[in-house]
């Protein structure tokens, strides 16, 4: 007994700490690597591998073709059925507007973070580019009414004729308009004779949302068996085939994938003229 005591007297103090530390560093660093090689590297591989033995569709991004069945490769791709894409024609089911960058731009997503209050939201806004032309810089929701009342054949009154903000061929000019909201004096006012649906007219929080809501598809329908020629009937029974219903009928609601719609339409009555009742701003 008496020698060990004198072992630990002897014993350095710094020496002990020192090998205290160094051990648990040293074990720091191991558990660091085997966790980093588990988690960064074991884990992700096994998740990989089912995914892509299980549902590689889905895993490689829900990649659909020009048939509107799946694909595996980009090249064959017309799109994903994730990821809405804007439809301008006549002959299309339009999306919801979108606030993503140009539109529906899967690097830029995102909404536009305006309140409901905002001029800006509603009235839309306009801007010079760098030649000094005004351009629309947001469209605003009145704007977007104005469309989708015009493209749809919907009832509606103004307080100013609409055709002085049509040019030639019909088109509307959408600077014009959003002056004419903005005008402090005698703004436009614009009313729907019946319900628009908000999706039509406000774009989504990721602003990259491919379904539209039943109501918005089902408004559409005339436009669109017009222009191809087909029954409003057979539209809307399209319309329900491609409508994804809430998750284990509670979660989430009712909506029409318009890819997948419109890649129906081009199947079942392909149109070859394009008459654009929209066009792209």
């Amino acid at each position: 007994m008496n020698n060990q005591h004198e072992n630990l007297r002897d014993a350095d103090p710094q020496e002990s700490v020192g090998s205290q530390l160094f051990s648990h560093i040293k074990t720091s660093i191991i558990a660091t690597m085997v966790l980093a090689i588990i988690v960064s590297g074991i884990y992700p591989l096994i998740v990989f591998g089912l995914a892509q033995a299980i549902f590689p569709n889905k895993a490689n991004g829900s990649l659909i073709g020009r048939d509107g069945k799946p694909v595996s490769s980009d090249a064959n791709a017309i799109g994903s059925a994730l990821i809405g894409q804007n439809f301008s024609d006549a002959k299309y089911c339009h999306p919801r507007p979108s606030a993503a960058g140009s539109g529906y731009d899967a690097t830029a997503s995102g909404g536009s973070n305006l309140g409901p209050t905002s001029a800006k939201l509603i009235n839309g806004t306009i801007k010079k580019d760098d030649k000094g032309k005004e351009i629309v810089d947001n469209d605003g929701i009145e704007d977007r009414i104005v469309h989708y009342c015009l493209d749809n054949n919907l009832p509606y009154e103004s307080s100013l004729p609409i055709k002085q903000f049509q040019d030639a061929q019909g088109n509307l000019d959408d600077v014009k308009l959003i002056k004419a909201f903005n005008d402090d004096k005698t703004p436009l006012v614009f009313t729907p004779k019946q319900a628009i649906p908000a999706d039509a007219v406000t774009a989504s929080a990721s602003g990259l949302d491919p379904h539209i809501s039943v109501e918005n598809a089902k408004v559409q329908a005339a436009r669109i068996a017009e222009a191809r020629k087909i029954s409003v009937d057979k539209v809307n029974e399209l319309i329900g085939k491609f409508t994804d219903w809430p998750t284990l009928g509670l979660l989430g609601e009712s909506g029409v994938n318009v890819l997948r719609l419109n890649l129906a339409l081009d199947q079942i009555a392909p149109v070859t003229t394009t008459t654009s009742l929209n066009p792209q701003k």
